[in-house]
């Protein structure tokens, strides 16, 4: 006998906008979320975010990869950087966290790179 399987899609954009709900409550600051359909393979959305310093970015990474697995059920599929390069990424294929500290972030400039192939979605100061 034939089992047809169900096949369950993640809803991306709820995805993306429970991680800013996620960075908001603890406390990251500059945070935008970039739309990046329908024109780039990279992801639908970006989401950057500061932390104030090296415990807060490892805090904003554990609590992001805790919340989503418990409300989704998934984990990323990547995951780059630490807490003291200053840069953490969180990759869950068609959003991708960027989780920077300040002096970080102005360096790499990803909005100015992005900012041409999206639009933003949220921006929260």
């Amino acid at each position: 006998m034939y089992r047809s399987r169900r096949v369950v899609t993640l809803d991306t954009l709820a995805l993306a906008r429970f991680i800013v709900d996620t960075v908001e409550d603890k406390k990251a600051e500059d945070i935008l979320l970039l739309d990046l359909r329908p024109d780039t393979i990279v992801a639908d959305f970006f989401i950057i975010a500061n932390a104030t310093n090296e415990r807060q970015l490892k805090a904003l990474s554990d609590t992001v990869r805790e919340e989503v697995k418990e409300k989704f059920g998934v984990v990323p599929f990547s995951m780059e950087g630490t807490p003291h390069s200053g840069w953490m990424l969180l990759d869950y294929s068609h959003v991708v966290v960027h989780l920077f500290l300040e002096e970080q972030r102005e360096y790499y400039r990803l909005e100015d790179l992005w900012m041409q192939e999206g639009n933003i979605m949220l921006s929260i100061q």
